[in-house]
């Protein structure tokens, strides 16, 4: 019992860490179950300008917009959208308030 204790003790540092990073996936996985589950509230379209894009091996395509209002959005998206140029975007809120952005299908 000792030894196990002693043990623990030694490692708590490392087992705290691994019991957060289960901890919040676990919160993250449910967050996206459950703004799935939430249906569709409104759909609004607002004018932007893409002002870059950003990729990596095995990650979607992440363009940075500019809204006309003043903001910044992060839109996911593959198919391909030249840098500078205007586009439409549709502002997604669901039931229970998530809000996020997408370009029109």
């Amino acid at each position: 019992m000792l030894s196990s204790y002693t043990g623990l003790r030694k490692n708590a540092l490392a087992v705290l860490l691994v019991g957060a990073i289960f901890a919040l996936g676990a919160f993250v996985f449910l967050r996206q179950v459950t703004n799935d589950a939430s249906p569709v509230r409104s759909v609004d379209t607002l004018a932007a300008t893409i002002k870059s894009v950003h990729w990596g091996k095995d990650a979607p395509t992440t363009y940075v917009l500019f809204l006309d209002g003043g903001g910044t959005v992060l839109v996911a998206d593959d198919r391909p959208h030249l840098i500078g140029a205007r586009a439409n975007i549709e502002r997604v809120t669901r039931d229970n308030g998530f809000v996020f952005y997408r370009f029109p299908e």
